[in-house]
């Protein structure tokens, strides 16, 4: 089982250095892929923003993940891990939207897929490093 965050699938999607990697992480047989319902508003923003809509919508529909509504109490741990790690706060600059892959990966005690430095600096397990 693993989280998913926005960096990660983005980085698919724009074929950015990290891509493949990501890529065969998802693609592991039989893994459990959980996709918090903030975390998708957050991706489908910044495929607008960076102009890959369609080819995120392909990846979405090829990719079999579970979307993790957002509750009461998955938003108090979203908000307990801005005001532990959030932008201003520590050095890991979490962001709105990467606070609910954190909370995601923390509620089901799973490693999480990202890329770049910021959840590396927080206590949360990455799936590149674990695979």
């Amino acid at each position: 089982m693993i989280a998913l965050d926005t960096s990660a699938l983005i980085a698919i999607v724009k074929n950015e250095a990290t891509a493949k990697a990501c890529a065969a992480v998802l693609e592991i047989p039989n893994r459990r892929l959980l996709l918090s319902a903030g975390t998708l508003l957050e991706l489908k923003i910044v495929a607008l923003q960076k102009k890959c809509t369609e080819e995120l919508s392909r990846l979405v529909t090829s990719l079999n993940f579970e979307i993790i509504d957002l509750t009461a109490s998955r938003a108090e741990v979203a908000a307990a891990a801005y005001q532990r790690f959030g932008k201003g706060i520590h050095p890991a600059s979490l962001n709105f939207g990467d606070c609910f892959s954190y909370a995601t990966a923390k509620e089901f005690d799973c490693p999480l897929l990202y890329v770049g430095d910021d959840f590396a600096r927080t206590d949360v397990r990455s799936a590149l490093a674990a695979a």
